[in-house]
């Protein structure tokens, strides 16, 4: 194809770019601050000097305009809330006396106080802190860090373009506060709230701000009309403003839908829009609503959230065509960058002609420049760029890698019956019941214990080669012995070996199948400090040989209490992934499944009477429009089913999800036909619970008593407290006792203290339901 050139020079830009630097500077920073190693001056520098380098590095590949305000200490949505004065009034206090410690005191809690709720951000894998808001929440605008980061952007010559949350998104995101009625609208506070966004953008525009991105994902989901109508009259004031910047709303991740109209029509100077696979029905929406005459359009025709070099030619077809919709069309990735690692260049154990296929941030920004470039000066001023991205795009199509008939053939083959456990619940939990000889209210946890510094350094010693591997298992077999004597003495009823071998979850199972690719240094941001190496799913999986039976066997022979098998499920394998962008994910789902089938069936046979198969991003993964999600769910449960449905009726298979809402998906977890399932409930105050009783939950539920995603310890009092909370929801018979999530992340003396009172928790509310 030939493209002539734009009438105008299209810029190329990005909404926002990873922040933890090549070697996770930032994350080593914030952890040494919090622990007293690294001053708040020192961790202001690292912060400075990673900012610095970013927007070098993105003006060096050609960007025209580059992103501040994207950059966070913890998360963006929480940076919005200091900027628009929404502290909690338990936090105030701590936030008033010293802003850094209080703001992460936000994010962590402290031992007297709890931190604000984290959950998923729409149906990504990194994690927000919600807001909390109630009918007398006052804003009050704080720009000092969106200005200070701007100014840094000008000193060093560059365009630049601030990035915030945009109010209505905001607004959406939140939740009443604690004491507030469960029915209150947060978007009741807008006219209260845009105010304070007209005070930052006149605050922006002081600064030299040109352009303000406001951005607005959440109006890619189902929104009322009066929602709608709430996004109309907040652009229509803030367009209104006279002393502020250009206007450019963002929305991402999905298509806009009846949202675009309202958007079209706002007086604001530019849209910028997702243009990838599950957005394109965005650009025949545009052309319906006349486009956007006299407006700016930002084009988000690269993929930002997955790891495939993008197809040139066809963006460009796509750019050719909004160039008779918008005043100037300029060229973006789909989203913020955040969500893909740094540089895939930096990847020195993937095979080169596999690594061609692969566009990190830093290769993304490349193909957004080169698009650019392309739509200004036509097709011949990249024919290279164009040649070299054929080949790559044919190299992958044409790869063995990516396809194993046996594989396929054995999808192709499963039934409905492959699918469904051959006794119904009430026969299974009786021979459970009978078999486990559990007492009531059943203690237990999610999986992992503690990481310590020796398990680490033990891993990267055997890496190495400075430890061979005998040494390397003695150790882990030492491990597992003192956390199973741990267990015991501690009275946990459920054990688990404590997965000292596991460097990640999904990471694991994936350097152990066929199809999947780890990187050295593909770090993405999950929350807060919480980075992960998300392996990439390339080609078609199994299983060649067994991947846990070894370590769970070994733990039980040390144990005469029931050790739970860990897995993780199918939907979160795909989900912690990247994953392939050229078949059906339903497909990639069944493949995942029976490799996990043969898993768990191998530990059934080698003893293991309870498997967890733990599925944390079923709901995350939930597509944002209600009209995709039948079809999700669909092939979501049934892989679920399909990895667990082998077994006996006496073997109980557990699940876990953690971190995002699941009121709307709980018909899908009572689908799963799992025996137990263990949640998240300590932040939500057991709001699960109810969601599942006020749906019929008919099986055993374990909604978390311990929140693992802060160093507080919890009381046995507070635990017993949340049990008694829980039992209003769950009969006792079928309630059981654990914390929120894995505990991985947590130090063992608040881990050890934290399970006592569990367990205590557990014994006072028992006694109390036996009346003794």
């Amino acid at each position: 194809m030939t493209t002539k050139p734009a009438a105008a020079a299209a810029r190329a830009t990005v909404y926002g770019y990873p922040r933890q630097g090549q070697s996770r500077e930032l994350k080593k920073a914030i952890e040494g601050y919090w622990k007293g190693r690294v001053t708040a001056d020192a961790l202001r520098e690292t912060a400075a000097g990673l900012r610095r380098s970013n927007w070098r590095q993105l003006a060096a590949a050609g960007v025209d305009e580059v992103p501040t305000g994207d950059f966070s200490y913890y998360d963006h949505v929480l940076d919005t809330t200091v900027m628009v004065g929404a502290i909690p009034e338990r936090h105030r206090a701590a936030v008033e006396a010293d802003a850094l410690g209080g703001y992460f005191a936000m994010a962590r809690g402290t031992q007297d106080v709890a931190p604000l709720e984290m959950t998923k951000w729409f149906d990504t894998n990194y994690h927000y802190l919600v807001p909390e808001l109630g009918p007398d929440t006052v804003f009050t605008a704080d720009s000092a860090k969106q200005v200070a980061e701007l100014e840094e952007a000008h000193a060093l010559g560059l365009t630049a373009r601030p990035v915030l949350v945009g109010p209505v998104t905001y607004l959406l995101l939140s939740k009443p506060a604690p004491g507030v009625p469960a029915d209150f609208d947060p978007l009741t506070l807008l006219d209260r709230l845009l105010p304070v966004y007209a005070e930052v953008l006149a605050d922006l525009r002081a600064a030299g701000a040109g352009w303000v991105q406001l951005d607005e994902p959440a109006l890619v989901q189902d929104r009322t009309p009066a929602e709608l109508n709430a996004a109309a009259r907040a652009y229509r004031d803030l367009g209104a403003l006279t002393d502020r910047p250009k206007l450019l709303v963002a929305s991402y991740f999905d298509r806009l839908g009846e949202a675009l109209s309202v958007l079209a029509k706002a007086p604001v100077e530019g849209l910028a829009l997702d243009f990838t696979e599950r957005a394109a029905a965005n650009l025949d929406a545009l052309a319906a609503v006349g486009g956007l005459p006299g407006k700016r359009l930002v084009a988000g025709v690269v993929n930002g959230r997955n790891i495939w070099v993008n197809d040139l030619s066809a963006s460009l077809t796509t750019l050719g065509t909004l160039l008779g919709l918008a005043d100037r069309v300029d060229v973006a990735a789909s989203c913020s960058l955040l969500h893909v690692p740094l540089d895939a260049a930096a990847e020195r154990d993937i095979d080169p002609q596999i690594l061609r296929w692969l566009a990190f941030a830093r290769q993304k920004t490349a193909e957004v420049v080169t698009l650019a470039k392309g739509l200004t000066r036509g097709t011949g001023a990249i024919a290279a760029q164009l040649a070299a991205n054929r080949a790559d795009l044919a190299s992958r199509a044409n790869s063995p890698i990516t396809r194993d008939p046996a594989v396929r053939a054995r999808a192709e083959a499963v039934t409905d019956a492959d699918t469904r456990r051959a006794q119904p619940y009430p026969e299974r939990a009786t021979a459970q019941r009978a078999h486990l000889g559990l007492p009531l209210l059943p203690t237990t946890t999610i999986g992992s214990f503690p990481q310590t510094a020796e398990l680490r350094t033990a891993r990267a010693d055997l890496r190495a080669g400075r430890i061979d591997t005998g040494a390397y298992e003695e150790r882990i077999r030492t491990e597992i012995q003192e956390v199973l004597a741990f267990q015991e003495k501690t009275g946990l009823d459920v054990l688990v070996h404590g997965e000292p071998e596991r460097n990640d979850m999904v990471q694991y199972f994936a350097e152990q199948l066929t199809g999947y690719l780890a990187t050295q240094h593909g770090w993405v941001q999950s929350y807060g400090t919480r980075y992960v190496r998300p392996p990439i799913l390339a080609g078609d999986i199994s299983r060649p040989e067994p991947m846990t039976v070894r370590w769970t066997t070994y733990a039980q022979s040390l144990t005469s209490r029931p050790v739970k098998g860990m897995l993780t499920g199918p939907v979160t394998m795909l989900a912690w992934s990247f994953v392939r962008d050229d078949q059906p994910l339903g497909d990639t789902a069944r493949q995942v499944a029976l490799a996990l089938r043969d898993e768990v069936n191998d530990l059934e046979t080698a003893g293991t009477s309870v498997i967890q198969v733990d599925e944390p991003a079923l709901r995350e993964t939930l597509p944002l429009r209600a009209a995709d999600h039948t079809a999700y769910l669909a092939w979501a449960t049934e892989a679920f089913r399909l990895t667990t449905a082998g077994v006996r009726p006496d073997t109980q298979i557990h699940t876990h999800m953690c971190y995002a809402e699941f009121g709307d998906i709980v018909q899908a977890i009572d689908d799963l036909d799992a025996d137990v399932i263990s949640l998240e409930a300590a932040r939500s105050h057991m709001q699960v619970a109810r969601e599942l009783a006020a749906h019929g939950y008919p099986r055993e539920a374990g909604p978390g008593v311990y929140d693992i995603h802060s160093p507080r310890v919890p009381s046995a009092e507070e635990a017993a407290d949340l049990l008694r909370t829980g039992l209003r929801a769950i009969p006792a018979e079928r309630l059981w006792v654990n914390p929120d999530c894995g505990l991985k992340t947590r130090a063992w003396p608040e881990t050890r203290t934290s399970l006592e009172n569990l367990v205590t928790a557990a014994r006072t509310v028992r006694a109390e339901l036996n009346g003794s």
